[in-house]
């Protein structure tokens, strides 16, 4: 047995076969065919396959993790029954004589690019998908097709590092756990990880080798340790470990439909943060009390080539409005920048990148896009109880433009006459000591206050959360970052506005009590860390 040493950043128990990322997938060659009525009644029975195993997925998936959830298999059923694409792929054999396999990747590319000017909205934002879709059926198509991503027995995943863009496509129903060479506590593959409920260790450095795929491992993600081929003893102790955190969330389940009140009687708001249309589900399994920050900049993420759609966009946020009912819904306009890329949108290269073009900077320069999130979200809101929340600023113009824009696109619905609430609540995110010290002004302005610890704390500190040199330094509870909490909350209560915390301190239960005493009026974290936080809060005198 090889015991492995790195980072937590998930808490679970995960115990699966190690497969090592491929990012690479298998190159496609053009060959010439003869027959090709066989080749066509080759991609058929392909096909025919594929729809199978999805349809299989699905029930499964809506089972373990909820209709929400499985819906994508449904999605990527669609594309493999969409006749504009069979028909596609069938005359590229017919007519040029050339295998299914070439045909396949083919057609895909072509249908992902023309999907908008064909009015199939329901391709729109889903690049990876159909390209998932694709290659399902090549890999049915050719036994020695071992992209990783697309096994269908569950597994855990390795690599050198997992970038946000993937890991927000992870598939919980296939990746049990997984376990990088090199990343960071603080990172947003981290925060997704959490987001996810994936058990995960990182940092585990060159001794995770490619040697390993295939093997049995443990991964401990309240230790941060990973054990390869691990013996009788450690099995066993694991697994009880496994059966004890199961009984640990049984137990927490027993405080759905309590409150979030402390034994002296103060309460404070407990919701959730989510980053995809798939992590709603989760959020109505935890019991928090809304989403308290919807990340919409994985939409882009997930979106290829092109923007995601107006109509794209308002059917997620329809769909967290809908499925939370009265409960609250903050959907954060796009923090895309720093390790959050987008290849929708050019951003060209950046010295500093967490310092540089993001946030709310590149939604008011690029503002063709940033209406069209605006007149989205705006759209969901006449279907349940919807706000805005502008990250970044560290600016009272800031503001002043992004409500001059909201009113922009309010001015086009009305004249569309479409439905929206034209009352809708306006937030601003705290990232920036510039932020801190105007956080009053800020609170005139806006609705509510929301504080995003994550990049205030590096910004405070002068550290880059994603260098790994700098860990032993970045201290999570530093008295610069409290005080300034502080100062927020005040600040913002003196305007008598609402404030809320939704970086990972909010999930910190060392601190819960501080923040509480300070007067925070809301935590919000990672679906699977509402009930531990309740338990926390209901325990404090």
């Amino acid at each position: 047995m090889i015991t492995l040493t790195g980072k937590k950043v998930s808490e679970g128990i995960a115990i699966g076969k190690l497969s090592f990322f491929k990012r690479d997938s298998k190159e496609i060659r053009r060959i010439y065919v003869k027959d090709v009525e066989k080749e066509v009644q080759r991609f058929q029975k392909a096909r025919k396959k594929a729809i199978q195993e999805l349809k299989e997925l699905y029930e499964t998936a809506s089972k373990e993790v909820g209709e929400a959830n499985a819906a994508i298999f449904e999605m990527q059923q669609m594309v493999l029954e969409d006749h504009d694409l069979i028909d596609k792929i069938t005359n590229i054999i017919v007519e040029h004589k050339l295998n299914a396999e070439y045909a396949i990747q083919t057609a895909a590319e072509e249908f992902i690019v023309t999907a908008a000017v064909n009015g199939k909205d329901y391709i729109q934002g889903h690049d990876a998908d159909v390209k998932d879709v694709s290659n399902r059926v090549l890999r049915i198509l050719s036994r020695t097709f071992k992209d990783k991503m697309l096994m269908d027995e569950p597994f855990i995943l390795a690599s050198g590092e997992i970038y946000p863009s993937e890991a927000v496509q992870l598939d919980k129903t296939k990746v049990l756990g997984f376990v990088t060479r090199y990343g960071t506590i603080n990172s947003h593959t981290a925060v997704l990880a959490r987001t996810k409920g994936i058990p995960s260790v990182i940092g585990l450095g060159e001794a995770l080798k490619k040697d390993y795929e295939g093997k049995t491992i443990i991964v401990d993600g309240f230790e941060g340790k990973i054990y390869i081929e691990p013996d009788y003893t450690t099995i066993t102790k694991m697994k009880q470990k496994q059966d004890n955190n199961h009984t640990k969330v049984q137990n927490l389940e027993r405080l759905k439909g309590k409150e979030n009140i402390t034994q002296s009687g103060q309460k404070i708001d407990v919701c959730a943060n989510i980053g995809t249309r798939e992590d709603i589900e989760n959020v109505l399994r935890s019991d928090a009390g809304g989403i308290g920050l919807f990340r919409s900049e994985f939409l882009y993420m997930e979106s290829g080539s092109k923007p995601p759609t107006e109509e794209y966009q308002f059917q997620v946020y329809k769909l967290a409005a809908e499925s939370m009912g009265i409960k609250k819904v903050v959907i954060r306009t796009a923090d895309i920048g720093g390790d959050k890329t987008a290849d929708c949108l050019d951003l060209g290269e950046d010295r500093n990148p967490a310092m540089g073009y993001r946030g709310i900077r590149v939604s008011l320069d690029k503002d063709d896009v940033f209406k069209t999130q605006l007149r989205a979200i705006l759209r969901a809101s006449a279907f349940g109880n919807l706000s805005i929340m502008f990250p970044m600023i560290t600016s009272i113009d800031e503001v002043t433009v992004a409500k001059l824009m909201l009113e922009k696109a309010k001015k086009e619905l009305k004249n569309e006459k479409t439905a929206f609430d034209e009352d809708i609540s306006i937030g601003a995110m705290i990232e920036t000591p510039a932020a801190v010290m105007i956080s009053g002004e800020l609170a005139r302005e806006v609705d509510f206050i929301s504080i995003g610890t994550n990049d205030l704390l590096q910004f405070t500190l002068g550290m880059d959360r994603q260098n790994e040199k700098l860990d032993r330094y970045y201290n999570t509870h530093h008295p610069a970052l409290l005080k300034m909490i502080r100062i927020i909350t005040n600040n913002v209560h003196l305007e008598e506005k609402h404030v809320s915390v939704c970086g990972d301190m909010a999930a910190d239960l060392e601190l819960t009590e501080y923040l509480i005493q300070i007067g925070v009026d809301e935590l919000s974290v990672a679906p699977n860390e509402v009930l531990a936080l309740r338990k926390k809060i209901r325990e404090i005198q």
